[in-house]
Order: structure tokens, then sequence, then C-alpha cells
């Protein structure tokens, strides 16, 4: 498994490859201009310095001492050499200061180090309309997540002063999910709407990470069949779920109606929850529904349990015993399900 031990720090130095690399070339010019002088003209070591900056910053004064031939056609070469380093130079230096580039980076450093922070949160890959949904229901869930995102254009449409972080990367890089913290990261959704890089990234994140939960989209069968053999868990066809939603409403509009009420969607107050039997305090833990005595405690309701032999059960008995394994699945009001929280850590 991989560990971002130290790989905030290496991919800020790494967006600034271009920036090193001018500020190397312009110290090889000056070590290359003194040494030159120093071989051709004889000159001490202050004057050959000298002679490299002047030769360097094309500022025009005169030499030190007369030059020689050999010294003259050192000069001719080292200034055509100088001439493309400093447009080079010009070039990086103002695609950091000017262009915001550095304020990038540097906002990517400091993300990255937020992300080792995090645990067991959630990556979403992408901020297109699928995107931007996910991260909203995150967000009403108060699960702690981290957006993956390289289109300019998609993160002009990025909220002012969005409440999540955005790593301004390509999810298709190993080092990019790194800096988004995969190997402690919870789940990962992919909203691309090419299927093959869903399959690249469920791949890459099943190899990063072999315990994280993969929900992917897909847009046809074949695709959906593929995504599940490289690795996800859940694979979403949003058109195919668009369309049975649309003829529901139709067909069964009341039963449409309660489920939108149930799951939380628009301005109802009513949501599904659902606790593991890991979250429970000791106390509370292999005791029977009845014994809880959940719904007059908090208003809430155990609608569904599943247990790790017997699957799902609807509407449990309230003689059933919740026990190692089980999951709860908790019907209410956001305010009944803040007071479930008192049963568990």
């Amino acid at each position: 498994m991989y560990h971002l031990n130290n790989k905030p720090s290496i991919s800020f130095r790494s967006g600034f490859t271009k920036f090193f690399w001018a500020f190397g070339l312009i110290l090889t010019s000056v070590a290359i201009g003194t040494c030159g002088y120093i071989y051709f003209e004889g000159y001490t070591l202050v004057d050959a310095l000298y002679m490299s900056f002047l030769a360097l910053s094309t500022v025009g004064f005169g030499e030190v001492a007369p030059l020689s031939n050999a010294g003259k056609i050192f000069t001719i070469f080292y200034i055509v050499f100088n001439i493309a380093t400093l447009a080079y130079a010009i070039s990086v230096i103002t695609l950091y200061l000017f262009e915001g580039e550095f304020r990038k980076m540097f906002r990517t450093y400091l993300i990255g180090r937020k992300v080792r922070k995090l645990k067991d949160h959630v990556i979403v890959c992408g901020y297109g309309r699928n995107g931007a949904k996910a991260c909203e229901e995150l967000l009403k869930s108060k699960q702690p997540f981290v957006v993956v995102e390289n289109n300019e254009e998609i993160l002009e449409f990025l909220p002012d002063k969005p409440k999540f972080d955005v790593i301004n990367g390509s999810a298709l890089d190993e080092e990019t999910l790194l800096l988004a913290g995969i190997d402690h990261a919870r789940a990962i959704i992919c909203t691309w709407q090419n299927d093959s890089d869903n399959m690249v990234i469920t791949l890459t994140a099943k190899q990063m990470n072999p315990d994280i939960q993969i929900v992917t989209k897909a847009s046809n069968d074949r695709s959906e069949k593929k995504l599940f053999a490289a690795g996800a868990q859940s694979v979403v066809r949003p058109y195919s779920l668009g369309g049975i939603h649309l003829a529901n409403l139709v067909t069964r509009p009341y039963v449409i109606e309660f489920l939108e009420l149930i799951s939380g969607v628009g301005d109802h107050q009513l949501k599904l929850e659902e606790f593991t039997f890991k979250e429970l305090k000791k106390e509370f833990r292999n005791k029977t529904i009845q014994e809880l005595d959940i719904r007059r405690n908090t208003g809430a309701t155990i609608i569904g349990l599943k247990a790790p032999e017997k699957g799902f059960i609807f509407n449990p008995n309230r003689d059933m015993t919740i026990t190692e394994g089980d999951v709860m699945i908790i019907f209410g009001t956001d305010e009944s399900i803040d007071k479930f929280k008192i049963y568990c850590d």
C-alpha cells in the first residue's frame, strides 16, 4: 500500500520544476562565464564574475580589460547562450508571478497538508454535474471529502468560497491521488464522462488502497461489467436511472414522492442513516431493539437491519439482538437522528 508521509511536499516541489530549472540555468550561466573569462583572459575571480553578470544582464557596460580574439569569440557564444537563458527565465517568472502559478501551487501544498490530517474521507473525481450533486450530498451528511479536478472551465463554476478542498490535478495521476490522501480515504467517487478514464481511476485506486470503497458511473452495460471486474463496489448509470425515475413519476408518483421524502431530497427534514454495531457504546451492544427503546428515547426508528449472514431484514422484530457485524438503518428527522447519536461513541 502507498503512504503519504512526505508526498505533499514532493508535489509542491515538482510543481516548481520549471522555476528550479530557470534558476539553475542562471547559476550555470554565471559559472560558465566566470570560468571562461578566467581561462581565456586570465581575469581574477571578481573581474570574471563581474564580466559574467554584465554579459548575462546585457546592460552594456565596458569590459574590465580589452578582450583577446579568443575572449571575443567566447563572449559571442556566451551572449547567445544568455539570451536563450534569459528568455526561458523570464517566461517562467511571468508564469509563476503574474499568471498565478505560484499561488496555485502553494494552495495545493496547503491542501495537501490538510488532507494528511483527514481520516476516512471521500475523494470525488470530477466536479461535473454528477460530481457537484455528490458534493452537495456529502456536505449535507457532514462527510469530509476532497475534490480532484483539472478542467479549468469546470473549475470556474466552483463556488467563490467552497466549503471543501479542491486539488487542481488529474485523477489519472498517482501523485494526485496520493495528494488527495487515497491511502487513508474511506471511498472514491468517479464521475468522469469517459468510462475508460473511470476504469483507469478504479484500477489505480484499487492498487493503491485495496480496502477503499469505489463508486463510479458508467454509460452502458458493457462498461458496467468491466468496472465491477476492475474492483468497483458500486456502478451507477445516471441516464438509465433518470429514465426509470421519469417513468415512475407517471406510474407511481406518490411512491416516488415518499422515496424523495425519506432520502432527504429537497428541503425535507426526514432522512435515512446507517449505524454499525461498532459505533454503538459498549453498554448498548448485544441488546435487543426493545431494550434499546430507540423510538421512545429519540423519535427515530430502526426500519431495517443488515446482518452478516441473513442479509437485509426489513422492519426487524423488537426481540432481535444487535450483534457484531450488524448495520442498523435508522429513519427519522434531523433532530431525532442527532438524538440517536447518544447511543454511539
